[in-house]
């Protein structure tokens, strides 16, 4: 057996095969919905998966108004932030930022955004997820297919 002749195939911006896909948060546990989200921005469920590359899924997300959280995270779980400043610490929790003005967005990103690379790659990965409250997207040009998130690993 030649094992010379193998070469490992490393994908690159002009190889890697991106698809649109719709995911409906209805129902779903907010962190495994993100963590399922992560590997499909990320592109772990693709055969030429290449860790330095964006080669995942343009990924987006209706109906994340009713996503849910067990037992009683939605007031027990608590955000922290820093202002930079002395005293500046602030605690938020994902009750209270899912009833700010876009706050459906800002939950499903704080939460994808903690399961992504914390370098650029994962800033440009975040860049291709889009979130809506309701059922309706305006990315339709792009004929997203559908995908059922709980038949993922």
């Amino acid at each position: 057996m030649d094992t010379l002749s193998y070469k490992t195939i490393s994908a690159n911006k002009a190889t890697a095969t991106k698809e649109w896909v719709v995911v409906d948060a209805t129902d779903q546990v907010l962190g495994r919905l993100g963590a399922k989200v992560a590997k499909l921005l990320r592109g772990k469920y693709k055969p030429n998966f290449t860790p330095h590359v964006d080669c995942g899924d343009n990924v987006i997300i209706i109906n994340a108004d009713k996503v849910k959280l067990t037992g009683n995270k939605w007031n027990d779980r608590v955000y922290l932030s820093y202002t930079g400043y002395p005293g500046g610490q602030r605690e938020i929790t994902p009750a209270r930022l899912q009833a700010r003005p876009n706050g459906d967005d800002k939950l499903l990103r704080k939460v994808v955004k903690g399961m992504l690379p914390k370098n650029k790659l994962g800033a440009q990965l975040l860049g291709n997820m889009y979130v809506y409250a309701g059922s309706e997207h305006k990315h339709a040009a792009q004929n997203p297919k559908s995908i059922d998130i709980n038949l993922l690993k």
